[in-house]
């Protein structure tokens, strides 16, 4: 057992060289105190973390809005042209863009006017018709299956079905859900319209206000990416509208030679519908006059599917290519990835932005990117260079050298064995 002192503690032994080890500081020294800075830290640490969740939930919570005001910035730039044109000729900016915006109104309320009008009536149209239907189907069944169907029995049986009577009680209760969607729709809309509005309206005054805290040199930057954004936008609305309005008279000639009823309505719904749905507006479109010509004769709807596959076709590989090779010049593979790109990250909207934003961005890039002369190499055209020293001679150029060396054609034509004008020894 250690020797201790008086004090109970142990007893310090002398260094075998004479000196005593220090000894230890006291359990209160400054050695084992906190640093100054740690609460610090800590402080800091937990601020930023709540500020990123706080930050995050208002994102979250403002997602909408956002959106919304991206789709009316986007807007005020497709209707800038028209209203700088008449702002150039003395009208006051807030009257021009109230007048587009009018004008807009018109056309949307007087083309949905229609469109339900159409509807209602084949909807009519149908219901009046579905006994004659029924009792079609209620014969052509007796008459292959050898049944004794009677149109009394088949709706006193659909009336009293539990499937008639679950769609009735869910569609009852259902009627508060399709209520609030239509007016949270024409909230949105509403908002669209109004920050739109501002947008075109203020216009110079916003870049104005943007510039202000900028140094020159990137003021230039914003402008010219401004100016761009405007240019590219009202090209491809302009676009848009030219293939729309060629669309619609093909269709609406085809659907009047037919005699499907509503033809000038059906064909403006399959121009802007595949004009302005990527992708897979264009079936969309064309579903629509299909069932209407079904309902005039079963072969109509077939001749209108090949002829929208057909019009399809023309529009892809000579219409598009002409108009859009000024206003929206991009490849249809990077078209067709920046609408997946869009509709992954924003849904719809996403689609219909995606296009005019990545033209933006690549005109935008390209006015930064330099450049340099394309050599003249083949393979640049997609074609393989010949035969180089280190790779020799391609197959099909070794087969041809090995043809030519046989015996029977060397002995005719006198050539030596050893004798080959192409060179063909390789060493």
């Amino acid at each position: 057992m250690a020797p201790t002192d008086e004090t109970g503690q142990v007893a310090q032994h002398a260094s075998p060289f004479g000196t005593t080890p220090p000894e230890r500081p006291p359990a209160d020294g400054p050695g084992t105190r906190m640093p100054r800075w740690l609460p610090r830290a800590v402080v800091l640490v937990l601020t930023l973390y709540a500020t990123f969740q706080l930050g995050t939930w208002a994102f979250h919570q403002l997602t909408g809005l956002l959106i919304n005001i991206l789709i009316a910035f986007f807007l005020a730039l497709a209707i800038e042209p028209a209203v700088s044109w008449m702002a150039s000729r003395g009208m006051r900016r807030g009257l021009a863009t109230g007048l587009v915006f009018l004008g807009v109104m018109i056309a949307a309320a007087g083309f949905v006017t229609l469109l339900g009008s159409m509807l209602a009536g084949q909807i009519i149209k149908i219901v009046e018709d579905f006994p004659d239907y029924l009792d079609s189907v209620i014969n052509w069944v007796n008459t292959h299956f050898n049944t004794d169907l009677k149109r009394v029995d088949v709706q006193e049986g659909l009336l009293r079905s539990d499937w008639l009577r679950n769609y009735v009680q869910n569609s009852a209760t259902g009627v508060l859900d399709v209520s609030a969607q239509v007016l949270g729709g024409l909230f949105q809309l509403l908002t669209i319209t109004l920050f739109s509005f501002y947008f075109a309206a203020d216009g110079p005054r916003l870049r104005r206000a943007i510039c202000s805290v900028l140094p020159p040199a990137r003021q230039a930057e914003v402008l010219r990416a401004w100016e761009i954004a405007v240019d590219k936008t009202g090209g491809y609305i302009y676009s848009r509208g030219l293939m729309a309005l060629i669309s619609g008279i093909a269709h609406y000639i085809l659907l009047e030679a037919l005699g499907v009823p509503y033809a000038p309505v059906l064909a403006v719904w399959v121009g802007l519908v595949s004009q302005f749905i990527p992708t897979i507006g264009t079936y969309l479109a064309g579903a629509l006059p299909m069932l209407i010509a079904f309902t005039v004769d079963p072969w109509y709807a077939l001749w209108v599917l090949v002829f929208v596959v057909i019009y399809q076709q023309f529009e892809n590989y000579v219409l598009q290519p002409k108009l859009t090779s000024k206003t929206v010049d991009i490849h249809p593979a990077v078209a067709f990835g920046s609408v997946i790109a869009g509709t992954a990250l924003l849904g719809a909207v996403g689609a219909l932005i995606a296009i005019p934003a990545v033209a933006t961005l690549q005109a935008f890039l390209g006015a930064y990117v330099k450049r340099y002369a394309v050599t003249d190499d083949p393979r640049v055209q997609g074609h393989r260079r010949g035969g180089s020293p280190r790779s020799g001679p391609g197959l099909f150029t070794r087969a041809r050298l090995l043809w030519e060396r046989r015996p029977g054609e060397r002995e005719q034509s006198g050539e030596s064995p050893s004798g080959d004008g192409d060179g063909g020894g390789s060493s």
